[in-house]
């Protein structure tokens, strides 16, 4: 009984200490559809915007959409005073490099960086794939819409720039769209390498990659449903790191799987109308997305879309078959849907660059005693600390207790065997930073 009050009492602790920030809100409500609707109008009135389409003409093909998208993102800029700075990340790719590369292309990504003002060089990603495809990978001339993969993911950008851009952060966020996704997901691989070649620390990856469809083809319909895509822990963690997770844990507890459950807690603190659901794999059972890239060299980086897919409507040739209606087309996307999780990447993004780096360092010790202690090192920029925990079969954090400015807390009471642990800094607005599991053990 003892240990029950302790427990109660902690986490009833943290629900009179929480702050609650109202420009979230704001920045909810400034969403719009209607620009949304004509974002996704314009991209998938290009025609095609497969990779390897036409650069040259103003109207068609995947060079118009992209100097679209571009000025857009200027004039954003100019309207905030050149708060964004805007421009092309390219690669080369040869013929050859995957069997859907049939000709020297270069994939070209267009990125808005909204510098941070006190950690210029952190940076939150929110990206959305400028290319279409139809049924065949390697047919870049047949019309291929691409409305809600994924012009919704890349209008959604575009809109949260807009939105956010009216905003000072301490930490930079970038908008991107980012080509080649279906040839081989190019335009990843391409700016997470001049990510690491810029030295950019990079804490989060926002993919986007069809977020405007409510009808599955399951006959389910949802306007509330998505999900979140994570992988458990970094491909690059030593052998030192996996050894010590066979026994103090954390097969779930990489920085992929943090940023995920920052995502589903800030929707259910500001949109609890929506249900995120967390998925614990990198991705669809054997399918890609732009998130991988940036997770191969060790960054965070997570895919968010709709709960409900319509394969009729994905990689399909335009066409009438035994009744069914198939291609990508713009009378499938529901733009009110789009905006929801535009909006729930926007609020992300802004708690995200608004809150103080992630405590350093996080260690844990309590074995065999009554009580889990943690310690950590102090970040530039917290006014305290949130110390988190969660039973070992849960996906979510959910208990927890805000301790203070300090560097060292002991939860009387609560058994380390029983319970995994995290720490996350709090910002003086309240803005938490994404949760630290415990890299090492102490006495």
């Amino acid at each position: 009984m003892k240990n029950l009050i302790i427990l109660l009492s902690l986490s009833i602790g943290l629900c009179c200490s929480a702050q609650t920030d109202t420009r979230i809100y704001d920045i909810i409500n400034a969403v719009s559809s209607e620009r949304i609707e004509a974002d996704i109008t314009k991209l998938a009135g290009f025609g095609t915007r497969h990779t390897l389409s036409d650069t040259v003409s103003e109207t068609r093909g995947i060079g118009a959409a992209r100097r679209w998208i571009k000025k857009e993102f200027e004039t954003i800029s100019n309207d905030c005073k050149g708060c964004l700075d805007v421009f092309y990340q390219k690669d080369l790719v040869k013929k050859g490099d995957n069997n859907r590369i049939v000709n020297d292309v270069w994939v070209v990504n267009v990125v808005a960086v909204q510098k941070g003002t006190k950690y210029p060089n952190r940076y939150i990603i929110m990206s959305g794939d400028i290319d279409s495809r139809v049924s065949d990978p390697t047919d870049y001339t047949s019309d291929s819409p691409g409305a809600n993969d994924n012009a919704s993911g890349m209008a959604g950008a575009i809109e949260a720039a807009r939105v956010l851009s009216k905003y000072s952060f301490e930490s930079s966020i970038i908008y991107v769209g980012l080509s080649g996704e279906e040839q081989g997901l190019f335009g990843g691989k391409g700016l997470a390498q001049y990510a690491l070649d810029n030295k950019w620390e990079i804490i989060g990856v926002l993919n986007n990659d069809m977020i405007g469809n409510i009808k599955g083809v399951n006959g389910v319909i949802s306007n509330r449903d998505f999900r979140i895509f994570s992988e458990p822990v970094p491909p690059t963690e030593t052998d030192n790191e996996r050894t010590s997770r066979r026994f103090y844990g954390g097969e779930v507890d990489g920085i992929s799987r943090q940023l995920a459950r920052y995502v589903y807690n800030t929707t259910k603190s500001y949109m609890p109308e929506m249900n995120p659901t967390l998925i614990y794999r990198l991705d669809r059972f054997g399918r890609g997305g732009h998130h991988r890239p940036f997770n191969d060299v060790g960054f965070a980086g997570i895919r968010i879309m709709e709960s409900h897919e319509n394969y009729t409507q994905q990689h399909q040739d335009i066409r009438m078959e035994d009744g069914i209606e198939y291609g990508d087309k713009l009378k499938f996307v529901n733009f009110d849907y789009a905006k929801k999780l535009t909006a729930v990447n926007a609020i992300n993004l802004a708690s995200l660059a608004w809150a103080p780096p992630s405590p350093k360092n996080v260690a844990i010790g309590g074995i065999v005693e009554p009580s889990a202690k943690l310690k950590w090192d102090k970040v530039e920029g917290a006014k305290g600390y949130k110390i988190y925990w969660r039973d070992t079969t849960s996906p979510t954090w959910d208990y927890s207790r805000y301790v203070g400015n300090v560097e060292t807390f002991t939860l009387e009471g609560i058994v380390i065997d029983n319970y995994f642990f995290g720490v996350a800094s709090i910002g003086p607005d309240g803005h938490e930073s994404p949760v630290v599991f415990p890299n090492k053990t102490f006495r």
